[in-house]
């Protein structure tokens, strides 16, 4: 892209009042790069005949003349991610509009494409493939027929290691759409330390490259939304509780916010911009500790009545109790009303098992094991894994009970003593983990390369 469409990509900002053309009107541009809007330049022009400020005070800068400092290089002063990327004019949407129902892949399409990415999860895979597609054609409904689409936003359940943002990421990537991922656990009232609610939106915008409209058409992922439910028993004020959930409830539902450009916080010297939360797709997850105790509650009252009554211990090893989540069980949990309301698609994940494990290690196109592989390959080495080593991982894995974020941790652990060695040695071939290596028993399988293969790589080396 060369260098004068990038400028024209974007809009002129008042330096002043770092409002941009959209909002301020039509700029006044003075010496070099400096802009300046009407309502700043009369309020100037009001100061100089109300006999405050002389016109010459004002374009000294400590007693130095204007002239002598570079205005140019003060405008020059504001980055690309600070400035707003120009609106399309109406004839411009009409001609190219941002998405073609015959551009968003069928449900059947965008689970085809999860499957290559993430193991396991069918359900949960489904449920967000539909909830996706009926979203992006309600952005492209008509509103005009009397019929509106409400929005599909989606509270995902999981235990921790599951995938829940992983599929997210995948999810985005593959619409290539712009997507926000932020953390509710920073999230508080506004006016009190930490993120206010509409940071987030701040996010997608910057993922967005400062586009509205790209911007608007994208996905906020809140994860650890559990994190936010009604603090019980408490007498101090629920800043980052309740009252994130009361204040997030326009954001989810639509509502304009006005948000920072290129920065988090706002202050005087960023400008504002404005977007519309009506057609962004809002997934929130979270891990929920303890809303197992409350289904099993349920379904212990459910079933601990008359001559067929089960026992109360039925449930206790469970792996997959959050898959009988009720919006119920969510609202005793602390989530309010209101909020679940707004996230009408409710689903929970699986809990991963030792055999989905092993398939997260060498299933995905980016699986863990092919990654090593491919690190090893740079030295000419093939690395080998054992099925029972594969399960030695596995196991492992499930005891530390962080689904599989341990995979990496654990094969981190053993493979470290490998990627020392093997780039000191050039006549080794393959490398093959046994179950004995994993666990601590005795030593990877090792085999030299064949006496053809040493001498070619000797000449490639010579060479």
């Amino acid at each position: 892209m060369s260098e004068e469409h990038k400028e024209t990509e974007y809009e002129d900002i008042c330096y002043m009042c770092r409002r941009p053309e959209s909002v301020a009107g039509k700029m006044i541009h003075i010496q070099s790069n400096i802009c300046i809007c009407n309502d700043c330049m009369q309020k100037t022009f009001d100061t100089m005949n109300g006999g405050g400020l002389g016109f010459g005070d004002m374009l000294n800068f400590g007693g130095m003349p204007v002239n002598m400092v570079n205005l140019g290089d003060l405008q020059g002063q504001i980055p690309n991610s600070q400035k707003l990327k120009k609106k399309k004019s109406k004839e411009e949407k009409k001609e190219a509009p941002v998405l073609d129902i015959h551009s968003i892949p069928a449900p059947h399409k965008i689970k085809a494409s999860l499957d290559d990415y993430v193991v396991g999860q069918e359900h949960a895979k489904k449920v967000m493939s539909v909830a996706v597609y009926n979203h992006y054609k309600r952005i492209m409904s008509d509103v005009n027929d009397g019929v509106e689409i409400e929005k599909s936003n989606m509270l995902m359940i999981g235990p921790t290691g599951c995938g829940k943002t992983y599929l997210v990421k995948t999810l985005a990537r593959l619409l290539d759409v712009p997507l926000a991922i932020t953390d509710a656990t920073s999230l508080t009232e506004a006016g009190y330390i930490g993120d206010d609610i509409e940071s987030v939106v701040s996010k997608l915008l910057a993922a967005a490259d400062n586009d509205v409209e790209r911007a608007e058409h994208g996905i906020i992922f809140i994860d650890e939304i559990d994190k936010i439910a009604k603090k019980k028993n408490t007498n101090q004020r629920d800043v980052s509780g309740e009252s994130v959930q009361q204040g997030m409830l326009k954001l989810l539902e639509g509502a304009e916010v006005e948000v920072p450009v290129g920065a988090s916080s706002k202050n005087a010297m960023v400008p504002m911009t404005t977007i519309d939360t009506k057609n962004i797709l809002f997934i929130c997850g979270g891990a929920f500790p303890e809303l197992e105790e409350i289904i099993k509650e349920r379904l212990n009252k459910e079933a601990s009545i008359g001559f067929k009554a089960d026992l109360k211990d039925k449930y206790d090893n469970d792996d997959n109790l959050l898959l009988q989540v009720t919006v119920e069980d969510v609202r005793k949990f602390g989530m309010i009303p209101e909020f679940l309301g707004r996230l009408p698609i409710l689903f929970a994940m699986e809990s991963l098992t030792e055999d989905m494990l092993v398939r997260i290690l060498s299933e995905p196109r980016n699986a863990i094991i092919k990654q090593y592989q491919k690190l090893l390959g740079f030295d000419e080495v093939k690395l080998v894994f054992e099925e029972d080593a594969l399960h030695a991982i596995a196991q492992k894995a499930k005891e530390k009970k962080v689904g599989a974020r341990a995979l990496r941790a654990i094969i981190e652990e053993f493979m470290l003593d490998i990627m020392y060695e093997i780039p000191k040695d050039d006549n080794i071939g393959t490398v093959t983990i046994t179950r004995d290596y994993v666990e601590k028993k005795g030593g990877p399988v090792i085999e030299m390369r064949g006496v053809a293969a040493i001498e070619e790589r000797a000449e490639e080396q010579h060479d």
